[in-house]
């Protein structure tokens, strides 16, 4: 009988471990409070975002990360990425242009078209601008006191909706 409590003891300190394991180095478990990212997730859902994508490359535009918010680092944001380090990001007339092209950003994502104009932005290096993909309800890099995103910062690459149903993510 006392070696079968301590055997389901060693089992469950294991699972513990595991579970921290995974949850601290590998993944990040969100649930989405807020529509600012809709249509292409939507409030309530939850899903997880992979530790690992950014080991060995750098967040690229239109990735959907999670990160630390630059002004409250104890909450966890989840936005898609617009300029990366070194960018100029403008808007005009509700498009995104970037380092001064005269074609305006291709965002098929979005949920409605944008209003108004912002910016210019230089992206520092090392760092990130965000926006909502639900852009005229959306507290994203545009209104932040600290404007970008530092590396560091970055959690992980949003891959896996799981509730309420389903789906890869990007």
């Amino acid at each position: 009988m006392k070696s079968e409590i301590v055997s389901w003891i060693k089992c469950i300190v294991l699972a513990i471990i595991l579970a921290v394991f995974v949850s601290e180095f590998l993944i990040v478990n969100s649930r989405i409070p807020s529509g600012s990212m809709e249509n292409t997730i939507m409030t309530g859902d939850k899903l997880i975002a992979l530790r690992t994508s950014y080991w060995f490359s750098d967040p690229k535009r239109g990735d959907i990360v999670v990160f630390e918010y630059p002004d409250d680092p104890s909450e966890l944001f989840i936005k898609r990425v617009i300029g990366e380090p070194g960018d100029k990001v403008e808007v005009k007339d509700g498009k995104v242009y970037i380092n001064d092209s005269k074609t305006p950003l291709e965002e098929d994502y979005i949920k409605e078209p944008m209003k108004g104009d912002f910016g210019p932005y230089t992206v520092p290096e090392d760092c990130y601008f965000m926006m909502g993909d639900n852009r005229n309800d959306s507290l994203d890099s545009r209104f932040w006191n600290d404007k970008y995103v530092k590396k560091d910062a970055i959690l992980g690459k949003a891959k896996l909706q799981y509730y309420p149903k389903i789906k890869l993510i990007d």
